[in-house]
This record gives structure tokens, sequence and C-alpha cells, in this order.
């Protein structure tokens, strides 16, 4: 078990990156006429690091409440989903507060994530993949049903009625940067992830399959786009090709549930094949601080950019370099304050909230 977790603290700390480097390059409204290719490059972040954050917090809910699933403990159960909820109202509210800093805010969709996801924790595997399904399909039929560009400003990417009631739930169901429909799907994902022994080579390299299949099969539903064309589809269909995490259609979940399984599954073979080596060290304790460092990486790292006056209009190279030094920052910050402390700064807080 030790050696699973190295494994996803490992894969978390990849999903940190992940998330700071496309983040960096958002808000500096980074351009990259100079080199198109680095561009696509980040570009296939995108949405991906995100959605492999979610889908690792779905295999925490699974690690947790193993032993009580298993066992069949109602009561121990019941004690743990209390604890899940606390936590959940607790990222709802934080993340809150987050989006008058950051507008792109996942803590608040996370929060709700968890609390439907703690609402499924007895539901068989195959039942929790009929809902992804069926996430995926209600999703897709509201994208048809309904205007996806109600309220947003993509110029600025502002959203005109987020603190009304009817806005508010918009965005958070239908048409934000990471909406329940389907976004919650990567956490019930998770879910079905972490209740198989990745420990056991044979699944593990199932699952390895599985993801290589599933980002393969979404990129090549982007490569028959101009044969579409040629059949006269209209304009307006294409966005169902696209592999871009706004509008979350189900190529783009597809391709990042796929990528995120193949990630996971390999950080789970290095924890196995490199224990606690000093090199590796480093990074799991980064993932362990993942919350921090989420929060850290717009209130200091962004923010340390805006007083010196270079947090907007960058070119690709620099807010690429900018995300890269505040990532080296956070290995060093985490080896440094795990040899004093068990928990980092927010996920100490958090756990208290929801003792």
């Amino acid at each position: 078990m030790k050696q699973r977790i190295l494994g996803f603290d490992l894969a978390r700390a990849l999903a940190v990156f992940g998330m700071v480097i496309v983040n960096f390059k958002i808000v500096m409204h980074a351009n990259a006429s100079e080199n198109m290719a680095w561009l696509k490059i980040v570009n296939i972040i995108d949405g991906r690091a995100s959605a492999l954050f979610v889908i690792l917090a779905g295999v925490g809910l699974s690690l947790l409440t193993r032993q009580s699933r298993l066992s069949g403990d109602l009561q121990s159960l019941a004690v743990e989903r209390k604890a899940l909820f606390k936590r959940a109202g607790f990222l709802f509210v934080l993340g809150l507060l987050y989006i008058e800093i950051w507008p792109a805010d996942i803590l608040h969709y996370y929060g709700m994530y968890i609390l439907i996801g703690a609402l499924c924790l007895l539901l068989a595997s195959h039942y929790i993949l009929a809902l992804i399904v069926l996430l995926l399909i209600i999703s897709t039929l509201l994208f048809v049903m309904f205007n996806y560009n109600t309220a947003w400003n993509w110029q600025t990417l502002a959203y005109a009625d987020l603190w009304s009631i009817k806005g508010f739930i918009r965005n958070l169901i239908f048409n934000g940067f990471h909406p329940i429909l389907p976004w919650l799907g990567f956490l019930l994902l998770g879910m079905v992830i972490g209740r198989q022994n990745l420990g056991h080579v044979a699944v593990r390299e199932r699952l390895f399959l599985l993801g290589v299949f599933a980002a393969v099969l979404a990129e090549l539903i982007v490569l028959l786009l101009p044969y579409a064309r040629l059949m006269d589809m209209p304009p307006a269909y294409e966005v169902f090709f696209s592999t871009q995490p706004m509008p979350p259609l189900p190529v783009y979940f597809i391709g990042a549930a796929g990528s995120a399984t193949v990630i996971i599954t390999l950080c789970v073979a290095l924890g196995e094949k490199y224990g606690k080596k000093a090199w590796l060290m480093p990074f799991v304790y980064t993932g362990q601080l993942a919350l921090t460092f989420y929060l850290a990486h717009v209130i200091l790292g962004m923010g340390l950019l805006e007083s010196l006056g270079l947090l907007e209009k960058q070119s690709l190279a620099f807010s690429v370099t900018s995300a890269l030094l505040f990532c080296a920052f956070a290995v060093v910050f985490a080896s440094y304050w795990r040899k004093f402390y068990r928990l980092g700064p927010l996920e100490g807080l958090l756990r208290k909230v929801s003792a």
C-alpha cells in the first residue's frame, strides 16, 4: 500500500506541474508565433492535468474507505463519509473565496465532486462506469439543447452572471471551467481505478493498455474531421471532434481519461520499482502538498510576476520558464517542509476541518 501511495503522489505532482504550466500560459496570454510546435504541446496539457488531478481524488476516495467498504462495516463507512462531506464543504467554500483571485478555480467544483462521490461509495464498479456514460450523454444533450456560450466573454474569460443564482448553477453544472456535467465522471473513474490492485503487474498493464487505447481513440476521432467536412457536415458540429476541455465533450473526456490512466499506472510502476530513492521522494512530497501549491502558484507565483509587471502579454517561452521555476521551487519547498511536518499547510488544515 505504501508503494501504491508513492505512485499516486508522484502522479499528483505531475498534475500540479501541468496545471501550473497551463495556468501561467493562460494568464499571460502567451503566444508562440515563433514556435507553434511548443504551443501545441502546451495545448495538449490543457485540461488533461486537471482531469488527472480529479481522477486522483477519486482514487483517494476509494483508498480512504477501502477497509470499511470491503468489510461491510457501515458504521465506519458512515464516519468516513461524514468526514468527506466536511472536506467537500471546506473545499467548496475555499474555492468560492479563491474565485476572486483566480476565476478558473477548480476547488469549488472539486468539493461538489467529492460530495457526490461520497454518496456513491457503495455502488458496484460497473454501476459507476454506467453512471459515467450517463453523465457524458446528459452533458452532450445539454450542449446540443442550450447555448454553451451563455454569459461567457471568451476574450477575457469573464463570466457575466456568475454570482446570480441562475448563473452560478449554470456555471457549476453546465458551462463553467470544470462543470459537474461531465467532470464528475473523472472522479468516478478514479474511484473505479482506486478499487483495482495496481500493485499487481497484470492489473496495471491492463489498465495501461486501456488508457493507451482511449487516448489513441480520441486522437483518431480528431483525424476524421477532414473527412466529415468532405461529407458536408455543418461547421457547428466540428466541436464534437475536439479534444479541448471547453466544451468538455465525449472525445475530450475519453482522451483525458486515457492519458491520465496511462500516467497513473506508470507512476505506480515507478513507485514500486524505485521505492524511496532520494531522487524520487522530492516529487512524491510535492504531490503530497498539491493543494498548497495549487493556491500558491497563483497567490505567490503569479503575484510576484504581477508585482514585477511581468504577468501579461508574455511569450510562451517566458510563461513556461516561469512555470517551471515555480515547479522547481515547489519541489525544493516540499522536500524541506516534509523534514518537519507530515502534512502541507493547507492539507493539515483540511485534515483538521474534516476530523
